[in-house]
């Protein structure tokens, strides 16, 4: 299972969050980000680190998702000690467990919840439990459903210091310490789609007798388009619409199966799939690729935890139902089929259709940027020929590479704490450095008096306290502090396991060992010297930029013409809508959406500007739109993808604009990685004899200026002339 660098994050926060005195700690992860690999890798660390733990996992009663999670542990953590409710109840509980209880079954009356003797027996299991001193760790799976009075009371059982609550839309626990990972981090990883768009191309006015087939029939059109797409790039998955329709509405249910039935679709050829609480039809497989169905019908229910990731397109059908659940519901279409992008708007976007208009305003709201007014335009055809050298990567970007790493902190220690090939004389040196040596593990407490809870003052001793190494005991120890050590450079614990020893265990192989302990030693060592291990790692990471300046592997290039058509997300709310003449597509509008402020303001610009003949706002992620190759300092290569392409008097001009200065003269430029753009930016227009640099608002004269030779960060400077004058 390979964790991707925000969810190695994560991990590293939910550890933090464990120590702090808090007992709620709410995980707020969108759909899709991969909440249960990251839980299942935290819990699976967590047992190994901390004994006389286990984990109970609670979900609430829809769609079986107890199940599906004790399925995702099984197949993500080979070595997990799982159970279900079932397990529990002719077993108990036993260290290491990771239970996974549908809590509706211990609270409701009904018929699959357990009868009074079976409760009785349930709570038994939990004491005896306590009894042999082990203690629960309750995590709250999509926590803002089982916010109630019953599932307290559940929780109440287990006499549980900490809590892990999780959900996309978490509601309010006072005190908790709150993890939240960025949407935008999500979309990055190419684990959800870029964008939502909502009623692609309906008119201003729609005019139609019958609005259930209207909505149908455009779905049904964009889900052949979005098939033969896959196709196209060789990619054999069939995207499934979802059709939400209310609760208690059969005629509506009838209508919706008799339109597909006229386009060919019906239950009997397996193309069309419902899902009510009464009725499952071909839903066995409906989660693969390339499932035959095209639809499905659901209701309410599904919006819990239900994965299917080639659903990309929702139909709702429905009225009156609270905000909160509709997020749930278009994050059942917003996963990647594949767990990434494909370069291409038409794949990258997830499709909604709808006439309810509360539904849209609630996903505008909780969506923010992600769901705008869209259309598509077309090229003006005078710049079908306009052509420029595009750059992209030769190779596929890896994580951080261990064997990289481990040189990184050899040539750190080696230059920091000044070890070399002789291992006595590094033994003194490290000991000088405050490295603890010895085969002991050794605790510090303090000694003394105090008038204020301040322990730090002068006249407190410390005391080293030391015990003799247990390698069962320490073990977990020993697992926990090279898991944090990892966790510091988004490393999972084998490779840092294999990377410490490489550097002090003499059993492993490394021509550069710092030292050649026996393997109980490396056990005291890493003990005792956790913290420092800690800071040396990562610094050497970052002070691996200079020592290990890797070349930009070679790039391919390619010949960029802008696209034939976009997909063009704007505003509809905004007050001018004012068609901007020189933009290259027809009917591009002053109120495109998102566009950061120096971006407005220089599309403005070039509006205005008697010398801008045509301007071109390029993508910035995606194989159809220009790019241009650098490379960041841990063998990563990046693509830079400048905001606009501009025709100026006959000449081609590339500029970026970024943050801009304030009154001040500081930079509100957020992008550490500007300075190393535009040296790339201006080698390429060297190369290629154009013209271009970057662009920044100066907030004292609320002017645009343009630097174009060297870079610097101070707009006083040469450097930053007013772009006015230059064009």
């Amino acid at each position: 299972m390979e964790l991707k660098e925000f969810q190695l994050n994560a991990v590293k926060k939910l550890f933090e969050a464990m120590e702090t005195p808090a007992r709620d700690i709410i995980l707020k992860s969108p759909t899709g980000s991969g909440k249960t690999i990251i839980l299942t890798y935290f819990m699976h660390q967590y047992i190994q680190s901390f004994p006389k733990t286990v984990f109970v996992w609670l979900t609430p009663g829809k769609g079986n998702l107890e199940e599906q999670s004790k399925a995702k542990m099984d197949k993500y953590i080979h070595a997990s000690q799982t159970k279900l409710l079932s397990d529990v109840m002719t077993a108990g509980f036993e260290e290491n467990d990771s239970c996974f209880i549908n809590w509706e079954k211990l609270t409701k009356k009904g018929n699959n919840a357990l009868k009074d003797s079976e409760r009785t027996n349930f709570l038994e299991h939990i004491e005896h439990a306590l009894n042999d001193g082990l203690r629960f760790i309750i995590i709250v799976d999509e926590s803002h459903q089982n916010n109630t009075i019953k599932a307290d009371e559940i929780i109440q059982y287990f006499r549980t210091e900490k809590i892990i609550r999780c959900s996309a839309t978490p509601k309010g626990i006072a005190k908790a310490e709150v993890i939240e990972i960025p949407e935008e981090e999500v979309i990055a990883a190419g684990l959800i789609k870029k964008m939502l768009v909502i009623n692609q191309d309906f008119p201003q006015t729609v005019e139609t007798e019958d609005q259930t087939a209207y909505l149908l029939e455009r779905a049904l059109q964009k889900q052949r388009e979005l098939r033969a797409a896959y196709l196209q790039m060789d990619v054999d998955i069939n995207p499934l619409i979802i059709v939400q329709i209310p609760n208690k509405s059969e005629t509506l249910l009838d209508g919706v199966e008799r339109w597909f039935e006229a386009q060919g679709l019906t239950y009997e050829n397996g193309q069309l799939a419902v899902w009510l609480s009464d009725r499952h039809e071909n839903l066995g497989g409906i989660d693969a690729p390339a499932a035959p169905s095209t639809a499905v019908i659901i209701k309410q229910a599904v919006a819990t935890g239900w994965d299917c990731p080639r659903a990309q397109i929702l139909v709702k059908l429905r009225d009156n139902m609270d905000e909160t659940f509709e997020i749930q519901t278009i994050g059942r279409i917003r996963r990647m089929p594949e767990a990434k992008h494909y370069g291409s708007d038409l794949l990258d976007s997830c499709y909604l259709y709808t006439f309810d208009e509360k539904f849209t305003a609630g996903v505008k709201m909780a969506l923010d940027k992600g769901a705008l007014n869209a259309c598509t335009l077309f090229l003006k055809s005078e710049y079908k020929d306009i052509t420029l050298t595009g750059e992209q990567r030769s190779m596929i970007s890896m994580p951080r590479n261990p064997q990289k790493a481990l040189r990184a902190i050899w040539l750190y220690a080696e230059e920091n704490l000044g070890v070399g090939a002789d291992k006595e004389e590094n033994w003194t040196r490290l000991q000088a450095a405050g490295y603890i040596l010895r085969d002991d593990v050794v605790r510090h407490t303090v000694s003394g008096e105090t008038a204020t809870l301040d322990f730090s003052s002068s006249d407190m001793n410390t005391i080293s306290v030391t015990e003799k190494l247990n390698t069962h005991k320490h073990g977990r120890d020993y697992h926990q502090k090279i898991g944090k050590i990892g966790l510091e450079i988004g490393m999972e614990y084998s490779f840092m396991n294999t990377i410490i020893r490489k550097l002090f265990d003499k059993n492993f192989n490394y021509a550069h060992k710092i030292l050649a302990l026996e393997p109980r030693e490396v056990y005291a060592f890493v003990l005792n010297n956790a913290d420092r291990l800690r800071h040396l790692v990562r610094e050497a990471m970052a002070a691996e930029m200079t020592q290990m300046q890797l070349d930009v592997q070679a790039k391919s290039l390619f010949e960029f013409h802008i696209p034939q058509s976009c997909l063009f997300t704007y505003n509809g709310e905004a007050k001018t809508q004012i068609i901007y003449k020189k933009n290259v597509y027809q009917n591009y509008l002053s109120s495109a959406a998102p566009r950061s402020t120096p971006e407005v303001k220089f599309e403005k610009f070039c509006e205005h500007s008697g010398n801008v003949e045509w301007w071109y706002k390029n993508g910035d992620k995606g194989s159809e739109y220009f790019s241009i190759v650098y490379g960041d300092n841990s063998e990563k290569q990046k693509l830079f993808y400048p905001d606009y392409i501009v025709g100026i008097s006959g000449e081609i001009w590339i500029i970026e604009t970024k943050g801009g200065f304030d009154r001040s003269g500081n930079s509100q430029d957020i992008d550490i990685y500007t300075p190393k753009k535009f040296e790339v930016l201006k080698a390429y227009l060297d190369a290629h004899g154009l013209k271009g640099g970057i662009v920044r608002n100066d907030a004292t004269t609320d002017e645009l200026c343009i630097c174009m030779e060297h870079y610097s960060d101070d707009i006083g400077s040469d450097d930053w002339v007013l772009l006015e004058k230059i064009i």
